[in-house]
This record gives C-alpha cells, structure tokens and sequence, in this order.
C-alpha cells in the first residue's frame, strides 16, 4: 500500500491552502458474516483502490466551515456540510489529537458520487485527515492517522493506505498485498444512491428467510489475491464476488439488466462495487475499457460512466 503525509510550509501554496486527494475504492471481493448481537457484520473483502479521485482542500479560519463542489452538491439529498459530513468529524478527531483548535474552512471538490457503493465519503475523510496534518502542522505518524481513521468509518484507513489490501472485521483491519499489475474498469454510476444501511438490512432479511446463504464461513482471498497480482483477467473476472449484490439488486431491480447490460457489451465481467449502486465492470486493457464506456454511455444504463485503473495511492497531498 501507499501512503503519504508530510507537514510544513513546502505543502503550503501562496495562498495558504493545502490540498489532498483520495481515490475511489471497488471491492474486487466482498464476504459478509452473520448479524452480530451489536448491530454489525464481519467482513472479508479485498479492497482496490481505482483513479476517481475527490480533492479536499483546507485553509486557515475560526471554527470550522465545510463547502462541496461537484459530484452531489445539489440535488434532493446533497452532501451534507455539516458535522454529519466525515470531513467535519475527521477535523475534529484530529484536532482533538493534536491539542490544536478545529480551525479550518473545508472545500470538497467531489468526482466519487455519494452513497455509490466507492466509499467517496471515506475519500473526503482520509483526504481531510493529510491536508489537515500538513496545514496545522501536527506531524501525526501514518499509525496515528491510520487509528483517528478507523474511528472514522470502517473504509476510511483504506482510503489513508490505497493500492490493493484485504480487508477484515468491519473492513478497517488491512493486510497490505503488494499487486502492481494495472487493472482496467468502468464503473456505471446510477442515477440515485443506495442507503449501506439499508443494503445490509435487506441482506439480512433475505438470509433470515432462507433465500441466501448464512455467511457463517468466509471463503479463502487466495484466489482474488493471486488474480489481482498477475492475471489472466478471465482468473480476476472468475474470482469477483459481493454478498451485498444480491441484496442491492432486490432493493434495485434495474441493476439485474446494468450488469447483464455490461457483460453484453464486452466486460470480462461485472459486479456491484460494496453496496451499490455504482456497477464494476472489467475490460482486458486500456482501449477494451474505453470501447466498453462508449458503449454503456450509449445504452443509456447508467447516469454516467467513467473508465478507471488501479491499483493507486491512497490519500495523498497534491503538488
């Protein structure tokens, strides 16, 4: 995994602020336990960070104010800019770390849509943790962010680390795998969000009712591992596999014919990335990636398409 952070002025631009990106991530594997007595589920899943990036950027203020641009500023349900947005929790966390006031006005500029199943709030809040570091100069260590970001939400240290990790108890326990072969995808991005809660309520309900397996014995990463490090694409496109999809698509029926949609234009294979709705679908290389997007653009399945790659950095300072 890669990880960066670095305080000081030399991250600092001219006009005071400090920038940071995270990227998007696809679950490539996502195994789902029981319903636990406290509300929660263990998860196994292998996490691959792709190249649709959202841009936090912080200055100096008096208190703390937070502004969003881009991917699901308006609309019905925008992004919050309020303490229910992690980047407010995330200043705060770190703030209270350091011993330093929560004293930072927070833009997000957003590409990752919200509530897709690619963890752009976590995004926003790995980002938010690196560019406050360097602009309030707390020197935290990778361990300390990484801690502060797994009180944030079971993603957020993967969004801190990125490249390709499995990922266990709620998904914050990584285990680094070192996997440099470039992996090529277009995410179909729906209309609407799908509420996680909701995904994983369904998916309890349809194993209550004996329509889904238990998930009481996780299958072994080896496979997906192996894939992602060195291929063929038909071993990655065999290996891919979500718990939450079938819950997700009995929430959203029109996601049965976007990923029957994908494989028909040409993925090597398609699967709903964590709860939904955003679809995965895998092409061989670079230019069988962009012919898939053209495609799907065209059959009007989607919202919006965009052609990806990953593994990349996680969340990272920017110039």
């Amino acid at each position: 995994m890669t990880w960066s952070t670095a305080g000081g002025p030399g991250h600092t631009r001219g006009d005071g602020a400090v920038s940071a990106h995270a990227p998007a991530k696809v679950n490539v594997s996502l195994a789902v336990g029981p319903l636990r007595e406290d509300g929660y589920h263990d998860l196994q899943t292998v996490y691959l960070a792709v190249s649709l990036l959202d841009t936090v950027t912080v200055r100096r203020g008096e208190g703390l104010s937070v502004t969003v641009t881009g991917e699901g500023a308006d609309g019905p349900d925008p992004v919050p800019t309020d303490r229910r947005n992690l980047v407010w929790r995330a200043a705060e966390l770190l703030a209270d770390h350091a011993g330093v006031a929560p004293d930072a006005a927070i833009a997000v500029d957003k590409a990752i849509p919200a509530a897709a199943g690619l963890a752009g709030g976590s995004a926003d809040a790995a980002a938010a943790l690196v560019a406050l570091d360097a602009l309030w100069g707390t020197h935290a260590t990778r361990g300390d962010l990484t801690a502060l970001a797994a009180q944030l939400g079971s993603d957020v240290p993967f969004s801190l680390a990125g490249g390709v990790a499995i990922g266990n108890g709620r998904g914050e326990r990584l285990t680094p795998v070192l996997a440099r072969r470039p992996w090529h995808w277009v995410l179909g991005i729906a209309g609407g969000g799908l509420s996680t809660p909701a995904v994983y309520a369904e998916l309890d309900r349809l194993r209550a009712e004996g329509r889904l397996p238990d998930g009481a014995a996780f299958p072994s990463p080896e496979p997906v591992v192996a894939a992602l490090r060195s291929g063929p694409v038909e071993a990655l496109a065999a290996a891919l596999a979500n718990d939450l999809q079938a819950p997700a698509v009995s929430l959203r029926p029109a996601l049965r014919r976007a990923l029957r949609g994908a494989t028909d234009a040409g993925a090597a294979a398609a699967v709903v990335s964590g709860s939904g709705p955003t679809v995965a679908a895998l092409a061989a290389d670079e230019d069988a990636a962009v012919r898939l997007a053209a495609v799907l653009a065209g059959e009007g399945l989607f919202r919006t398409v965009r052609v990806v790659h990953g593994p990349v950095p996680g969340a990272r300072l920017v110039g």
